[in-house]
């Protein structure tokens, strides 16, 4: 059984700093896409940093330059260091992978369980 969890949510002040990460286990074959979106209760879940398995990288707008995702392919873990939060960062953080499990022929798409992350003074 594939799944991704996630951790290192929690509290900080704006301004601060947190590091979210996501380690995929079960028996996996390969992992291609990985990525994290968010969602405040009553929207869309949006994307905010994907990264390939070569380790090209994709932002939303809205995190350029404060964000940056990572992955290690060798422990199947990614991550998302986000610097200079804000307020309007406060979501529900969820981890994303495209993965072939061992012994299947085809690609699934799986979520992690979701992080709380909340900027508040």
């Amino acid at each position: 059984q594939v799944q991704l969890v996630e951790s290192g949510g929690g509290l900080v002040q704006p301004g601060g700093s947190l590091r979210l990460s996501c380690a995929a286990s079960g028996s996996i074959f390969s992992i291609n896409d990985m990525g994290w979106y968010r969602q405040t209760p009553g929207s869309q879940r949006d994307l905010v940093a994907a990264v390939t398995r070569g380790g090209n990288t994709n932002y939303a707008d809205f995190v350029r330059g404060r964000f940056t995702i990572s992955r290690d392919n060798a422990k199947n873990t990614m991550y998302l260091q986000m610097n200079s939060l804000k307020p309007e960062d406060t979501a529900v953080y969820y981890c994303y992978a495209k993965i072939r499990p061992s012994g299947l022929l085809l690609w699934g798409d799986y979520w992690g369980q979701g992080t709380q992350v909340t900027v508040s003074s």
